[in-house]
């Protein structure tokens, strides 16, 4: 991973490099950001550059040794921590079981959620943890030389995760870190951190990735325009979800909602259960994600309504349309509408008739149009 491969964020890439260059390292950083956000990337970024054999000012040179076995999260120097849970796929109690697995599922993406690697584990219902146990190896694993690189690197990939007695043995190691090492902490949740870790720690801020970046993001990997933008608008800066959204969506969700709140006007019962049985016919995840860009588009509505228009993050070609549907329905009527989607989406979550919902629901908020 390489800084340039990581959209916008310019100025947090700027800052890792400058206190690289000036040799102005703390012993240890804080990656706080939101979830599926860039803070894994960049610290993965961050520790290519630091041991890069001919890094530039801009970034690593990624050709030479230590940035080819970074690229393949092999560097002997570098080390990673990250929560485990028992597992058909894989049988022991510390991360370093589970790296061959780590290893694909970051070379994947790096913009990840702990679900995800749970899901990729195949921990079914467990929740991931990092034991007293990993934290108390840390030592062992950072206690010799470097091999290779001038730095040893530990990433711990959401210590958050880590219990009581896990978080006290790390602190142990901030307050006396061994020489030339650093750790690199990536947090989505860093409020459940104890507040004496973090007070040794320099923390990054990292935000959330804008619009423009995630659309960029998405182009660069074929995904079309409408879609990108829609995507965009829905994962809120999150690339996970933005991902997620792009493997799931091969429709166009504006052109669906748009047929189904003509229907709703027209109080067309006939084409409404026509669309009942194609939604019917949807997997869960997509019933839901359908229910989610229409809260977001009647919220933005309700925006809009009350003149607050430079707020909207609405795409360009669903704007037309929130103009003119706002005047279709007055506000209580929007709210009402919110409050009835709500309750649907949390009767499909609950595996209630799909079908069902969907009429009852298109039938509930009809009467909510104001028709000439």
């Amino acid at each position: 991973m390489l800084f340039r491969d990581i959209p916008g964020l310019e100025h947090i890439k700027s800052t890792l490099r400058r206190s690289v260059q000036t040799s102005h390292l703390a012993h240890a950083l804080l990656f706080d950001g939101a979830s599926g956000g860039g803070g894994l990337a960049l610290a993965l970024a961050f520790s290519t550059y630091i041991n890069c054999e001919n890094r530039s000012e801009e970034d690593a040179c990624g050709v030479c040794a230590s940035c080819a076995k970074m690229n393949k999260l092999i560097h002997p120097d570098f080390h990673s921590i990250f929560p485990i849970a028992t597992s058909k796929k894989i049988s022991g109690n510390t991360s370093e079981a589970f790296l061959p697995l780590w290893r694909t599922f970051l070379l994947d993406t790096p913009y990840r959620v702990l679900p995800e690697w749970l899901d990729f584990i195949n921990a079914e219902n467990k929740q991931g943890n990092i034991s007293v146990e990993e934290a108390r190896g840390i030592l062992r694993k950072l206690s010799v030389k470097s091999y290779e690189g001038e730095y040893k690197i530990l990433l711990i990939w959401k210590p958050e995760i880590m219990n009581a007695s896990s978080a006290n043995a790390l602190l142990k190691i901030l307050e006396e870190p061994p020489y030339k090492t650093l750790f690199l902490l990536v947090s989505d949740q860093s409020d459940r951190l104890l507040t004496t870790i973090i007070s040794r720690t320099q923390r990054v801020a990292v935000p959330a990735f804008s619009d423009e970046d995630v659309r960029a993001f998405l182009k660069q990997q074929s995904v079309s325009e409408s879609i990108a933008n829609q995507v965009a608008y829905l994962c809120d800066g999150n690339l996970s979800e933005a991902l997620r959204l792009v493997h799931e969506t091969s429709d166009d969700r504006s052109a669906w909602f748009a047929e189904w709140m003509r229907y709703c006007y027209k109080y067309d019962v006939a084409s409404l259960v026509k669309l009942a049985d194609a939604f019917d016919g949807m997997n869960k995840e997509k019933q839901k994600g359908l229910f989610e860009y229409a809260l977001r588009l009647f919220r933005d509505m309700l925006v809009w309504s009350q003149g607050a228009a430079e707020l909207l993050r609405v795409p360009q070609e669903e704007l037309t349309f929130v103009q003119n549907f706002s005047k279709a329905v007055n506000f209580d009527a929007l709210e009402n509408m919110v409050q009835e989607v709500n309750v649907a989406y949390y009767h499909i979550e609950r595996n209630v008739r799909a079908k069902m919902v969907f009429l009852d629901l298109s039938l509930t908020i009809a009467p909510f149009f104001q028709r000439r």
